[in-house]
């Protein structure tokens, strides 16, 4: 009878743990990343008042089986449903993310690294990402020597918000193109002034430049018009506040002098020269050198109004895309090189040699090539664009970084002003052969066990391991209210159950005792 007090006190201790278990899960139901937990009872303990015999041919006595009470109930495991996965939550933050798939974030502390499924994160002031506690997530850096790609190597804190991250660097142009349509019947080549056009471009600090072209038809010896060939010479270079690279003006003096730090300017291997105006009116004349008096000649088919080639006179001429010419004077080409030396102090390119250490600029190819020479009411049309025919060598401004994105990889881009993006590093997920082994140590967070198998040190990607993230989301809690519900009404129950066991007892022993009545 005493057995069964104690059995019953064993009853009433599991049913109140398990009740524990489902307190903590129903108090976590709305805990971001919070992995519930069961709790699994097994007997314990047995006295046998009369072991097993087995049949007895002799005496004709058959077996008999043993004869045991038990003591009562125990606690065997309280498990952790790991690899059930929570519902998701949408927030729209760009630093939320939910791992759809096996894995754990990997964080650190400071003193190590922990492991978690709650993907809420943010910036703290260094530009390291990392949880509400503080803790860094960790994951792959970008690859030193291809900025496309991370480097699968031990994780480290991920500072995507850096200084030098901060900004995108400039790009200098290396390209243009034109494309249009320039009508001979335009009024504008009757006139001294020509056709103007201009374009833009970047030099490698990302200052942006025009430059200002003229049009102009070429006059046979007779002075008139050959409709399908034109000249275009450069009139002037301005930087961005509108003042030209060629001259230095004095507003006190009213007067121009030469940039010494321009120390050349070719087009089409012209080498062109500043004229400063005399005394008296006040200006400069940028103008082509004696062997491109007539600058780049554009011809066009006089038939089919289609562009045939470029050319320039003279052996100085360069050359880009060049194309077969039966002319031993002339070389006839696609594109030409723009090229300007200068020499700034305050460009220096360690990796550069030469003139190139100090030039800010990079040669930039025009191509006309896309031109056509049709009628259209006398309307010439010009489209210069930055960049070649298949969109490369546009070049671009210093960017200022304007946003952070997440792809389902972990990739981590920011997102720059100037129409770019780069890659910051990637976030990683570490798996284990028995997740269910992991010791919970608070926070939502896991630290690894001798039953959870070990962390590499070096994680893996989500996709290898069969997985994606799932940005602007984080996974909730995996707490299932009926059920919770459920196991607390037969857990209710045990426990009212075991304690019956001991009132019912107690009322025998209390008969027991008023025997002696």
């Amino acid at each position: 009878m005493m057995r069964s007090l104690y059995s019953g006190v064993s009853g009433l201790k599991v049913h109140q743990t398990k009740m524990d278990v489902i307190g903590n899960n129903i108090s976590n139901v709305n805990t971001i990343g919070f992995k519930s937990s069961n709790v699994t009872f097994a007997d314990v303990l047995y006295q046998t008042s009369s072991s097993a015999t087995g049949p007895n041919p002799e005496s004709g006595r058959a077996g008999q089986n043993p004869m045991q009470i038990g003591l009562g109930a125990g606690v065997s495991a309280i498990s952790t449903t790991v690899d059930v996965v929570g519902g998701a939550q949408r927030t729209d933050n760009p630093f939320d993310i939910m791992i759809e798939g096996d894995g754990f974030f990997v964080v650190n502390n400071g003193d190590g690294n922990l492991f978690t499924r709650a993907g809420s994160f943010m910036v703290d002031a260094n530009g390291t990402l990392c949880n509400a506690s503080g803790y860094a997530v960790m994951g792959w850096q970008v690859d030193p020597n291809d900025p496309e790609r991370t480097v699968a190597d031990n994780v480290s804190p991920l500072r995507i918000m850096s200084p030098e991250n901060q900004y995108s660097e400039p790009e200098a142009t290396t390209d243009v193109h034109f494309s249009g349509n320039i009508d001979s019947a335009d009024t504008a080549f009757d006139s001294e002034t020509g056709k103007l056009t201009n374009f833009t471009f970047y030099d490698k600090l990302g200052r942006s430049y025009t430059a200002n072209l003229k049009l102009e038809q070429i006059k046979d010896d007779e002075g008139v018009n050959i409709e399908n060939q034109y000249s275009v010479t450069v009139t002037d270079i301005l930087n961005s506040d509108g003042d030209s690279i060629f001259v230095h003006y004095d507003e006190l003096t009213d007067t121009y002098t030469a940039n010494e730090d321009v120390t050349s300017f070719t087009f089409g291997g012209v080498e062109y020269e500043v004229e400063i105006n005399e005394e008296g009116e006040a200006g400069y004349t940028l103008v082509p050198g004696e062997t491109g008096a007539d600058g780049v000649l554009l011809t066009f088919n006089p038939s089919s109004g289609k562009f045939t080639s470029i050319s320039v006179g003279g052996e100085a001429a360069e050359r880009v895309g060049e194309t077969e010419t039966g002319d031993d004077d002339e070389e006839n080409f696609n594109a030409i090189q723009f090229n300007i030396t200068m020499e700034d102090d305050e460009f220096e390119d360690p990796v550069a040699e030469g003139d190139a250490a100090t030039n800010p600029f990079s040669i930039v190819d025009v191509d006309f090539s896309t031109l056509t020479m049709y009628a259209q009411s006398g309307t010439t049309k010009l489209e210069p664009t930055k960049g070649d025919l298949e969109g490369y060598g546009t070049g671009r401004s210093a960017g200022v970084m304007k946003g952070v994105s997440v792809d389902n990889l972990g990739m981590i881009y920011g997102v720059y002003d100037n129409g770019t993006s780069k890659l910051l590093g990637q976030v990683v997920v570490a798996t284990f052969s028995n997740p269910s082994g992991l010791e919970a140590v608070g926070g939502t967070l896991f630290a690894t066990t001798q039953n959870s198998g070990e962390f590499d040190g070096i994680g893996e990607s989500i996709d290898a391991a069969g997985g994606k993230f799932n940005t602007g989301v984080v996974e909730m809690s995996n707490v299932d209210l009926s059920t919770e519900f459920t196991n607390m009404i037969t857990t209710q129950r045990g426990f009212q159950a075991n304690s019956r066991i001991i009132t019912t007892s107690d009322t025998m022993l209390e008969e027991l005792i008023n025997l002696k009545r």
